[in-house]
Formats: structure tokens, C-alpha cells, sequence
């Protein structure tokens, strides 16, 4: 098991939960709550692939890397595919249509954020890493 290699992978994850605790309130910036949400969760995966010594696949998508983890999170699995669809789109300016209505809301902003913290927190606690 590559314990380093995980922790390094979960602080980077905390540091991006760390940023949505910040603008979380800021309702502009949902679609940047979406896209460190994903990161967020992203790296925690990646984490869990390290501590289990499973090849960590050079790609971005939840879908791909969840294939691969044998946990199974208490995540709406919708939500989890909203926030991949909306890493790319939220990287970029411009008339994003996020979402059939647009901008995702705080409240869609509190739900990706409540998502990423569930699944570093679940991944923390396999790997035995104070979260």
C-alpha cells in the first residue's frame, strides 16, 4: 500500500475543499464550486487507487475512476455525474448553460460541495487518514 502517495493525494483534495468552504456563499461562483467539487473528488479516488497500489488512469471522469473503487458512497450518483459533466464547463467563460437553467445554484453549489466532502471523508477513513 503507498500511504504516501494517498496522503499526498488527499491533502491535495482538502485543499480544494478548503476553497469551496470559501466562496460557498458566493452565488456567481457556483459554477467554480462545481469545479473544485469535482477536483475534490477526483483526487480523493486517486488516493484511494494509491493506498490500494491499483494503477491511478491518466483521465479526469468520476464515472471512470468510481469503476475502479470498491466502495460504494452514500452519493447520489446523479449528483456525481452532474459534477463531471460540469468540471469542463465551468473551466471556460462565455454563456456556459451549465444546466438546463443555467448557472448551478448555491443550493446545487451546497450538494456538490456536501458530495465531495462525503466521499474524502469515506476515503480518509479506509486509509486511516485523519480527515
Amino acid at each position: 500500500m503507498s500511504l504516501k502517495m494517498a496522503k499526498e493525494w488527499l491533502k491535495s483534495a482538502s485543499f480544494d475543499l478548503e476553497n469551496i468552504s470559501y466562496i460557498i456563499k458566493v452565488e456567481h461562483l457556483s459554477g467554480v464550486v462545481a469545479f473544485h467539487a469535482q477536483q475534490a473528488i477526483e483526487k480523493s479516488l486517486k488516493a484511494y487507487l494509491a493506498y490500494n497500489e491499483i494503477d491511478i488512469p491518466k483521465t479526469h471522469k468520476l464515472q471512470s475512476l468510481l469503476g475502479r473503487v470498491d466502495i460504494e458512497f452514500k452519493v447520489d450518483d446523479n449528483i456525481l455525474q452532474l459534477i463531471d459533466k460540469l468540471y469542463i464547463d465551468s473551466r471556460y467563460p462565455g454563456d456556459l448553460g451549465l444546466l438546463p437553467y443555467g448557472q448551478p445554484t448555491l443550493e446545487d453549489a451546497k450538494e456538490f460541495y456536501e458530495s465531495a466532502q462525503t466521499v474524502f471523508d469515506e476515503i480518509c477513513r479506509v486509509a486511516g487518514v485523519e480527515s
